[in-house]
């Protein structure tokens, strides 16, 4: 494999001629023993640091395609298919070229790459990744074309060679494309359908423009991204697995190449398709009809040491991937050297510290990354918060420290410094330097009595007073607020102290809050009236932030509350109703339930409830006595007010949706809405509710 990965150096440094290339490339197949599904591993791994020609790509990766259906035919096992631990996988012994030539004419059919078209419909136009289970691409969608789409294009995953002969691989893709599509959240791609086209299995999803986290640790000269930029994009991947988690599945194949970094700035995981449930039930009758697991498909580098044992799936397993792909985003290192989990163990290796890492923070990162499952921690929403409010607050203490310590300096030198000029001015005078004077004074050391005619030394220079600190900057601290991820924040200046008032990540805490304002000059005291949201929320906060803090600098009355009491709780059951008040101008009012799966409930304007049109300062009730009730699952929501001087959209949306894909339109009208009206006239209030289920 070594071979292997050499020649695609060589012909990306133009050392092979692709002709010449093409032909090492047969002698390397015809000879290699080693797994061909790791060879289209390594293929898409120099892919990812180094893109090859788009023909290129696709040439090697159907060769060693074909050596895979050719292995398959002759009863051969590729060993990128997992065998149980202990037991040694079959390998199809080295043939000789004239051979191998023989059974690529043999294959049946080509298989379909880059120019081919899926069902007459899906024109498949470029290779941008390559998963444990299948290959995707970019693909014109020409049903969409013909209606006019502005968005023509999707993504295809096609099923690879070994595992579309793999007795269980169209159930294997069919359950894929169910539970992604149960998994609706803002950082987990939109699964769409699946479907086949002769031997050809493919799934359909949403396309994303961006690149693949592993294009961007793999990238040459990589080493390290800055903090803030490393938790955004951690919150992102977390979020995605937190949800998921809380729906009972584990990725399983969490990875680098799993995870994809939109060009709008989002973070998106891919490839649920070996997800097993971990919260087995009676009911869920996948867990005894078709375990993905079966399949075996996973990652070493990123795997956890009870996925190589083939235990029982766990969030923990989730957990480590996670946490070896923060230690890359910090140090452009994995923590291991690339090693598995076993190897690591049984090696003793322990992770080294990142350069600049907060002791707090690297805790946090440590316990994410224990090789015993016991150890490691338990959800990944500890994971976020404990590695979050860590690293604010100490990137922020050290600077400060810095600062004092160079102020310190400053003075000294400037005291030493003023001596030595005050010393050759009175000596350049006539007068005695300091020394002389105190020689005269017949203090010890004095070499002989001044003459008594000496001039008497002049009065000792009176210290300036201390320059008083600048005030703090209303634009600075606004600035510093606007920089932390997950937030809703307003503040008011008074001297040095700045009172904030808002909507605050659990990520990023209090404590972040504080030591941000805190390293601000001319800040000595931070007040906090703020709400923490769990990091499911974020997608609603930010989306909705601008508007919030713009609509409360501008004086605005709007507000919403829960209809007959001052509490934030409800329980299993009860009715949701809320009061509301409008602004003071004639609006469009909107007010959304954002749910903890993922969905988003419209109790106004709805097909029931069409009327959404307010006078200023009008105060309702939306909602009625067993209209809307609360069910499970349990915890953390909100509810969102939204008022506007022109309707929201053209035509009702159903009672109840998918959260991400609403406030992805959501967010593109308020912006055409803003730019018109400007974003003072829209008015956002959040109301966090907390739910739990009726004692039985």
């Amino acid at each position: 494999m070594d071979s292997f990965a050499h020649a695609i150096q060589q012909l990306q440094s133009g050392a092979l001629q692709r002709p010449e290339f093409f032909a090492q490339l047969d002698r390397l197949l015809a000879n290699a023993p080693e797994s061909a599904g790791r060879l289209l591993e390594m293929l898409s791994e120099a892919h990812a640091r180094k893109p090859l020609p788009v023909e290129v790509y696709t040439e090697v990766q159907h060769r060693i395609e074909r050596l895979i259906a050719a292995r398959q035919r002759m009863g051969g096992d590729d060993t990128f298919v997992q065998t149980k631990p202990g037991a040694h996988a079959v390998r199809e012994p080295s043939l000789p070229p004239r051979v191998l030539d023989e059974r690529f004419e043999a294959e049946p059919e080509r298989m379909k790459g880059v120019g081919d078209t899926l069902n007459g419909r899906f024109v498949l136009e470029e290779c941008i990744g390559f998963g444990g289970m299948g290959t995707v691409y970019k693909a014109l969608d020409l049903r969409k074309l013909e209606a006019s789409d502005r968005k023509p294009y999707i993504a295809i995953k096609v099923l690879n060679v070994q595992f579309r002969g793999h007795p269980k691989s169209l159930i294997a893709l069919q359950r894929e494309a169910r539970k992604a599509q149960a998994l609706a959240h803002p950082n987990i791609v939109s699964v769409y359908d699946f479907d086949r086209d002769g031997p050809m299995v493919y799934l359909t999803m949403e396309y994303l423009q961006g690149k693949a986290l592993s294009q961007v640790l793999r990238g040459p000269g990589f080493t390290g991204l800055p903090y803030p930029e490393v938790l955004r994009i951690v919150t992102g991947m977390g979020n995605a697995l937190a949800y998921a988690h809380g729906r009972g599945f584990v990725h399983c194949d969490f990875k680098p190449g799993n995870v994809i970094l939109t060009d709008s700035g989002n973070v998106k995981v891919i490839d649920f398709g070996i997800a097993r449930v971990f919260q087995k039930t009676e009911e869920d009758v996948d867990v005894t009809v078709f375990d993905p697991g079966s399949l075996g498909a996973l990652t070493p580098a990123y795997a956890s040491p009870e996925m190589l044992e083939q235990r029982e799936p766990d969030p923990r397993d989730d957990i480590y991937a996670l946490a070896c792909m923060t230690y890359e985003l910090l140090t452009g290192r994995h923590p291991f050297n690339r090693m598995s989990a076993l190897q690591a163990r049984g090696a003793g290796m322990k992770p080294q510290r990142p350069a600049r890492l907060g002791h707090a923070q690297w805790q946090a990162l440590r316990c994410g990354l224990a090789l015993e499952r016991e150890a490691r921690t338990p959800t990944v929403a500890r994971f976020l918060e404990d590695f979050g409010t860590s690293g604010l607050g100490s990137r922020y203490r050290l600077a400060a420290s810095a600062a004092g310590i160079l102020a310190l300096g400053a003075l000294a030198v400037g005291g030493w410094y003023y001596s030595y000029l005050e010393g050759q001015r009175r000596a350049q005078d006539g007068a005695a330097p300091p020394v002389a004077a105190a020689q005269a004074s017949g203090e010890p050391g004095a070499a002989a009595p001044a003459p008594a005619v000496a001039e008497p030394a002049p009065p000792a220079p009176v210290p300036a007073a201390p320059a008083a600190p600048e005030p703090a900057s209303p634009a600075a601290v606004a600035a510093a607020l606007a920089r932390l991820p997950c937030s809703a924040l307003l503040s008011t200046l008074s001297g040095d102290t700045v009172d904030v008032k808002g909507f605050l990540s659990k990520a990023v805490g209090p404590a972040g809050v504080k030591d941000a304002l805190s390293a601000l000059p001319g800040v000595a005291k931070v007040n906090l009236d703020v709400q923490q949201v769990d990091p499911d929320k974020c997608p609603v906060i930010s989306t909705f932030a601008p508007y919030w803090v713009a609509h409360r600098q501008a004086g605005g009355s709007a507000s919403i509350r829960l209809a007959g009491t001052s509490g934030t709780m409800l329980t299993e059951g009860d009715s949701l109703m809320v009061d509301v008040t409008t602004p003071a101008s004639e609006s469009f009012i909107a007010v959304d339930y954002y749910a903890l799966d993922g969905s988003v409930t419209h109790l106004l304007p709805n097909p029931r409830a069409r009327e959404n049109r307010a006078p200023p300062n009008y105060a309702a009730t939306v909602g009625s006595l067993g209209e809307w009730g609360i069910a499970g699952p349990f915890g953390t929501e909100l509810v969102v007010l939204v008022s506007t001087p022109t309707p929201m959209f053209e035509s009702l949306r159903p009672v109840s949706e998918p959260g991400a894909a609403y406030l992805a339109d959501l967010a593109k009208r308020l912006e055409q809405i803003r730019a018109r009206s400007g974003a003072g006239r829209i008015a956002v209030e959040f109301l966090p509710i907390s739910t739990k289920a009726r004692k039985r």
